[in-house]
């Protein structure tokens, strides 16, 4: 009776990980409906694509293989992998019986007397019976960090696609920058020695003349500035790749192409794509099944041990050879006092599956909030870009007209130097602009648990 009502009131530690109830709908923010929630029906994604689809510059394909291959923290999540593995082999063995040799040999003597010599060599079997789901939910935890470890396997994979992509455009956007300038700066030398050529004849000041050479030192001074960054940029890039930093064989920023349509599926596809999203569900499983454990250690535990083997000692006797000995002992634990220790486990158990439930509960909203800032962010600079590109032709002709005006004498040379640095900073802001855009397609392939 005892044991049948231990039975019934053990069933709990038996039942397998359910997903706990997780609010999924309205993760995605609409980017300009004051409703707040982005209506999404299609369950077209993006992040279900190869990453050879989304980024098809062969340069930055060749990178991102690389990397895959070489970067220490993809490498290190391949060695978490094998650990969890191991751990989850050792999980399941330990339902079968141990087994061990363990001979023994004495010498002895009383009062003088001739001394005897006694050997056993058995091998001894211990088999503990699982009969309250002890070792089951310990095999069911370690499975479940093993998926927690594939899954932050695959999250570093898609960090390092998402992170090599996105220094590999940085590098794209300072480069057309440096090209722009290294145009400016050579404009603006001319301009210097124009002025002075003009102050000699009376038709400029020396006035006109500083704030062209200041202009155009300032021009050189960020011209310094690009090429420390863009050295720094190529550093970041090596380390990412596993290598010493070096120069990194790369595109122009103007030939690039990536996905026109950005599909975000539905949101409770997260739950299965994003894998960090997984590794925090897989982390609850694990909290889950230690719960489990911990309630089954107020049950008795039955654990059968053997032995088979030789000796020569048979009782008062010394027999050589030695005979044949076997032995078999069934001993049944149940808690009775344990100074408090199985109940201040189980407390703590619980409290760390209400941490692990939070954690995933966080993981899933805040891949929520990386899919809505990277579809703000594309609109943004979409929006921005478009503008800005009229700004620049808008530019480019106001610097011919000051230009033409200045050469008939109805303007100030300070009127074209003004109208060139408008112009520099437009085609500056446009090329961020251009690149906050492929970075927010990068970041969104990557919101959406894309990499595979």
């Amino acid at each position: 009776m005892v044991c049948a009502t231990a039975l019934l009131s053990s069933c709990r530690i038996y039942s397998s990980y359910d997903r706990p109830d997780v609010t999924t709908s309205g993760l995605y923010r609409d980017t300009a409906s004051v409703n707040d929630t982005l209506a999404v029906t299609d369950t077209t994604n993006m992040g279900n694509l190869p990453w050879t689809e989304v980024f098809t510059d062969p340069k930055l394909q060749a990178l991102i293989q690389k990397g895959l291959e070489n970067n220490t923290d993809l490498l290190s999540a391949s060695l978490k992998v094998k650990q969890a593995e191991a751990m989850l082999t050792s999980a399941r063995l330990s339902f079968l019986p141990s087994f061990a040799l363990t001979p023994q040999g004495t010498v002895s003597s009383f009062d003088h007397a001739k001394a005897t010599q006694t050997y056993q060599l058995p091998v001894s079997a211990s088999w503990e019976v699982d009969l309250f789901g002890k070792l089951l939910n310990a095999e069911r935890s370690k499975k479940a960090l093993l998926l927690q470890s594939k899954a932050y396997q695959q999250a570093v994979k898609t960090r390092v696609i998402a992170s090599i992509a996105n220094t590999y455009y940085t590098l794209l956007m300072l480069d057309k920058q440096l090209e722009i300038s290294l145009e400016t700066a050579e404009a603006w030398k001319q301009s210097v020695e124009t002025t002075r050529k003009l102050m000699t004849i009376g038709s400029a000041n020396e006035s006109a003349v500083s704030s062209t050479e200041a202009n155009y030192l300032s021009v050189q001074a960020s011209l310094a500035e690009l090429r420390r960054q863009i050295r720094e940029t190529e550093n970041s890039l090596s380390l990412l790749l596993g290598q010493v930093p070096q120069t990194v064989d790369r595109g122009r920023i103007d030939e690039q192409e990536l996905p026109a349509h950005l599909a975000t599926g539905v949101p409770v596809q997260l739950l299965a794509n994003r894998p960090d999203v997984k590794q925090s569900e897989m982390s609850l499983a694990s909290a889950y099944y230690v719960t489990n454990q911990a309630y089954s250690a107020f049950y008795p535990s039955l654990t059968i041990t053997g032995a088979l083997g030789w000796t020569n000692n048979a009782g008062a006797a010394i027999l050589n050879p030695g005979k044949m000995i076997a032995s078999a002992v069934g001993s049944l634990t149940q808690p009775l006092f344990n100074k408090g220790q199985l109940i201040a486990n189980l407390k703590v158990a619980k409290a760390q599956q209400e941490e692990a439930l939070l954690a995933f509960q966080y993981s899933l909203l805040n891949a929520g909030s990386e899919v809505s800032n990277a579809l703000v962010l594309y609109n943004s600079s979409t929006e921005k870009s478009r503008l800005e590109a009229d700004q620049v032709r808008s530019l480019e002709r106001v610097v011919n007209y000051t230009q033409q005006l200045f050469n008939l004498g109805s303007a100030s040379y300070l009127e074209v130097l003004t109208a060139q640095k408008s112009l520099l900073g437009a085609q500056l802001s446009k090329v961020s602009d251009d690149f906050y855009r492929m970075q927010a397609v990068v970041n969104l392939y990557y919101a959406l648990g894309g990499g595979r």
